[in-house]
């Protein structure tokens, strides 16, 4: 199952991103399957961390129209 703004871009995670105006970062995305986050997704059916300098950390549900993607994180170089 991936996960998308409303935009349809695929969320991911260090993605930078507006929410509700702010600007913002995704810290992770929890998805069924990784140990690490399967809590989340029973909880809350899945969604992403943010982490923004104004409020700090917020779980956001899949289904959040707040999101708004801004720009993909560049992959890290392997040289």
């Amino acid at each position: 199952m991936l996960l998308t703004y409303t935009s349809g871009e695929e969320i991911r995670t260090g993605d930078r991103i507006l929410y509700h105006g702010e600007p913002a970062q995704v810290e992770f995305v929890a998805q069924r399957g990784d140990p690490e986050t399967d809590w989340y997704v029973d909880q809350f059916g899945g969604g992403c961390m943010i982490l923004a300098p104004s409020f700090g950390r917020v779980f956001v549900s899949e289904t959040d129209e707040d999101l708004e993607f801004v720009a993909r994180d560049p992959a890290p170089s392997t040289s």
